[in-house]
């Protein structure tokens, strides 16, 4: 019996649910605040091994994985056609990434994006900012980055993580 992970943007909090069988298509409703707009999760095995875990698990954005999944089509066409002497090309299929799947990049990461975008050497970017690059998780969840949410003010905690098992 499946678990799936959904995350409600209202609540800013993962749940869990228990499946009878396999359904990709059905989304539950959030067993918080009511109301029908969950974000179905990927996968916790498809995750990057590389996140820092903590006491609440795995720290996880929400992702829609249909875009996702998109928006890694996409690139894997536009990669073949990149000139790997121009950081500009560079800067502008990870500008095009962060569009498609809704992921936006940590600070730090958008300075080395400027930087690229100014056609500046991508090891000169690396010698500068290696360590910073590597201390910083290079994306964000879009309320971390200051994205409207409800009553307009912003986010800039991590989601929640409901630890009960609910049916489906």
């Amino acid at each position: 019996m499946p678990i799936y992970e959904f995350y409600c943007p209202e609540c800013h909090t993962f749940f869990n649910f228990l499946s009878r069988s396999v359904n990709t298509t059905k989304t539950p409703i959030c067993p918080r605040c009511g109301k029908d707009i969950l974000q179905r999760q990927v996968s916790l095995f498809a995750m990057s091994h590389g996140r820092e875990c903590n006491e609440e698990g795995p720290s996880e954005l929400p992702i829609d994985e249909s875009r996702m999944e998109q928006a890694m089509y996409a690139m894997a066409q536009d990669v073949e056609k990149i000139d790997e002497e121009d950081p500009r090309q560079a800067a502008d299929l990870m500008r095009k990434f962060s569009r498609m799947s809704g992921l936006q990049y940590g600070p730090h990461m958008e300075e080395a994006l400027h930087r690229l975008e100014t056609g500046e050497d991508p090891e000169a970017i690396e010698e500068d900012m290696g360590d910073l690059l590597e201390g910083e998780d290079p994306f964000l969840a879009q309320e971390q980055v200051g994205s409207p949410v409800k009553g307009g003010l912003r986010r800039a905690h991590p989601a929640q993580r409901d630890g009960t098992l609910y049916e489906m």
